[in-house]
């Protein structure tokens, strides 16, 4: 049985209608043949994250998401700590026109893509990514 885990680390955040979320997740994965060992979703302060990503990514910038994978291998369940900011979805969500729960929605499952293999380093990466992420998203029935 999947564990998919909602924590928050010095924000005040609850993750609504956590057993769709939960559902959506799991279809998703099965989709792309995958299973879930452990996913931990940590919602987090721009701060926050900003830290992990000096101190684990050595990079120097705030950023959405950043996700850990914990597998040795992308055939195994999958097992990750994905940290996103609450704070970063905020803006972004300002910014592209759209409600924090849809920007939400959509960083939450680019983490979980990222689990089952999609990447983003270059354009068209980045365009078979935003298909996967609308596709996923047209899946979530709220």
């Amino acid at each position: 049985m999947s564990a998919i885990n909602f924590f928050s680390e010095d924000v005040s955040f609850v993750l609504k209608q956590k057993r769709i979320i939960r559902q959506w997740i799991n279809q998703i994965c099965t989709q792309y043949g995958q299973e879930i060992d452990s996913v931990n979703f940590i919602y987090c302060s721009d701060n926050y994250l900003l830290k992990i990503n000096q101190n684990y990514l050595d990079h120097d910038y705030f950023t959405d998401i950043i996700t850990f994978d914990e597998r040795e291998d992308l055939s195994e369940p999958i097992t990750a700590d994905i940290f996103i900011s609450v704070d970063r979805v905020k803006d972004n969500a300002k910014t592209v026109g759209t409600t924090f729960t849809q920007e939400l929605h959509r960083v939450m499952i680019h983490g979980m893509l990222h689990m089952l293999g999609e990447d983003d380093k270059t354009e068209a990466a980045k365009q078979q990514m935003r298909k996967s992420e609308e596709a996923s998203l047209s899946l979530l029935k709220l």
